[in-house]
């Protein structure tokens, strides 16, 4: 396959992290909401386990990754199979408006939530109009 060399106003591709195992990844559908307190990810994750999820936030980045074991043996015979098994991945890159230590996640339902709350200085504020 031929490729072009690449013209100067072009920008080099940006790179990629490679996964490193096989098999295949999830992404997990999520949610993201914003008050002024705080913004609140929701992340379905059905079939999962909380003890399989893990939760990170370094350098203004929070992962979400974890597994979701099958639920039947391996040698079952499907007639219909939609549900995936096997390790899942998501992650954003957060602003530092958020306070990274007051980050806190619960799990009900196949449904994790994921409360970033605000820093003090980026929740708006009313300013008070006064007369002279």
């Amino acid at each position: 396959m031929n490729k072009e060399p690449q013209k100067e106003t072009e920008k080099p591709e940006v790179s990629r992290v490679e996964p490193t195992y096989e098999g295949p990844r999830y992404v997990p559908q999520v949610d993201i909401l914003e008050d002024e307190e705080e913004l609140v990810v929701l992340a379905d994750l059905p079939g999962a386990e909380p003890k399989d999820v893990d939760i990170q936030f370094e350098d203004g980045v929070l992962s979400i990754r974890g597994k979701v074991i099958p639920r039947q043996p391996a040698e079952t015979a499907y007639l219909l199979r939609e549900y995936g098994v096997g390790d899942f991945f998501r992650s954003f890159n957060v602003s530092e408006s958020i306070d990274a230590e007051r980050i806190s996640a619960e799990y009900a339902d196949g449904r994790l939530t994921l409360h970033l709350p605000k820093v003090e200085a980026a929740r708006p504020r009313k300013i008070e109009v006064k007369t002279r």
